[in-house]
């Protein structure tokens, strides 16, 4: 087996991160950027600034032995990594991943295994992989905030999903009246002016009933699934608004930030293993 390194790319819906990783997994560099729709477009078709940028970065690195892609963003999204890679290393061996029955310890109990989303599954396996012998609640808060619950056996036993913080307070803007249409940096500020859960502002009211709103799902998960297990739960948090979310929770839990691409990385030796000339 050849020990070039990998690339790992996790596009997810707010942004895409990559890595470039040993045969074990540790990181050699890595980075993250937006999506086309958050960037502006040259008209002329030439590269965005942002697509210029990570070239220039890859530029600099070793030629990887294989991609592997984690794509929950659609269609556009998987184009345009397959066009950034093919500008860099053309020929290069590429898996897109998708959830499996079984693979690196971890068994998926959906009905449907293919449909639970690449990065869910990669993040299950790297929790998996990190916490050994554990019971472990996922919860990562990103566009939706997500949450898996996964046994020390590795039985994957399922999972919720809900709007994320930033989509709650947006969805709330888009269909009232009188509510303001909040992002997460306006939602800070927001609660960095004031003293009190309880608001004086309707700005802050906002930003803070949506975070209690996610810190309460992820605490009743936590409990409920201690409480179905009867014995100890870690929680485990990540995702773009985890810090506003471990500021409100009144659980302990533990961060982690790279759940997915550390399972995408587990995947990919596992498969380069089961292929050695792929």
């Amino acid at each position: 087996m050849s020990h070039a390194p990998f690339l790992l790319i996790d596009a997810g819906n707010s942004r895409i991160k990559w890595s470039l990783v040993d045969e074990h997994g540790a990181a050699i560099a890595g980075g993250a950027f937006e999506h086309e729709r958050d960037v502006a477009l040259n008209p002329s078709g030439e590269p965005s600034f942002d697509d210029t940028l990570l070239r220039s970065a890859w530029g600099a690195q070793p030629a990887p032995a294989s991609a592997w892609i984690s794509n929950v963003a659609g269609e556009a999204s998987l184009k345009r990594i397959q066009r950034l890679i093919d500008a860099r290393w053309p020929a290069l061996a590429r898996t897109v991943v998708k959830a499996q029955r079984e693979q690196c310890g971890v068994v998926n109990h959906y009905a449907e295994p293919h449909s639970l989303g690449s990065d869910r599954w990669c993040g299950l396996v790297g929790a998996h992989a990190a916490y050994p012998g554990e019971h472990v609640l996922i919860a990562t808060c990103g566009t939706a905030t997500t949450l898996e619950a996964l046994p020390a056996d590795g039985a994957f036993t399922g999972g919720l999903i809900a709007p994320g913080w930033s989509l709650m307070m947006k969805s709330l803007g888009s269909h009232t009246a009188q509510l303001p249409t909040l992002d997460a940096d306006a939602a800070r500020r927001a609660l960095n002016a004031t003293a009190s859960r309880f608001a004086t502002d309707t700005a802050a009211a906002l930003s803070a009933g949506c975070l209690l709103a996610q810190a309460s799902l992820v605490e009743r998960a936590w409990r409920d699934l201690r409480c179905d297990l009867q014995a100890e739960v870690r929680l485990v948090l990540g995702g773009g608004a985890a810090n506003e979310i471990a500021g409100a929770l009144q659980v302990p839990h533990t961060r982690h930030d790279s759940l997915a691409l550390s399972g995408l990385a587990l995947i990919a030796r596992d498969g380069a293993a089961l292929h050695p000339h792929s």
